[in-house]
């Protein structure tokens, strides 16, 4: 999946709340200019997930349906792993780390915890939906998702690959 496919759906999503460029510009009080939203939509830009649940907000929608719905995919990040109860991330781990994904993912599980109001700072559980908004973000498709993330170390209780 790439930032064209989010580009589509957002919008598609926009188009459906019968906005306007200029309209969500209004609308955010110039928060998002008309040409950047505009070069999101069309994948010339990336969205960074603090801008997306900003801009799922502001359309009144759950951010996970400002991504592409080819993302309804079958989930398996590992064999027995239930997603519908998430799997945790080591956020020490993952503060450690200087990965460039690390920064994404670190940005993101900072603003789930902020929407949770969750600051034990050590371990974050990843839910279905935040799944696959990170994977959006970080252009890879849900099920390889936690592959990367065991490379990375940073599920709770899994090995470092």
């Amino acid at each position: 999946m790439n930032g064209v496919h989010v580009g589509e759906r957002l919008r598609a999503i926009r188009r459906q709340k019968g906005l306007s460029l200029h309209d969500v510009e209004a609308k955010s009080t110039l928060e998002f200019k008309a040409s950047v939203l505009g070069a999101y939509e069309r994948g010339e830009r990336a969205i960074s997930v603090p801008r997306l649940i900003r801009l799922a907000e502001i359309y009144g929608v759950p951010p996970d349906q400002l991504l592409p719905r080819d993302l309804d995919l079958e989930i398996n990040l590992t064999d027995g792993a239930d997603l519908d109860s998430g799997f945790t991330i080591d956020l020490v781990r993952l503060h450690g780390l200087v990965e460039p994904e690390a920064t994404v993912i670190s940005r993101y599980a900072s603003t789930i915890q902020l929407q949770r109001q969750d600051f034990n700072g050590r371990l974050l559980t990843i839910r279905r939906d935040d799944l696959r908004v990170l994977a959006a973000v970080l252009g890879r498709r849900p099920e390889d998702l936690g592959v990367r993330l065991d490379e990375l170390g940073l599920r709770a209780g899994a090995p470092a690959v």
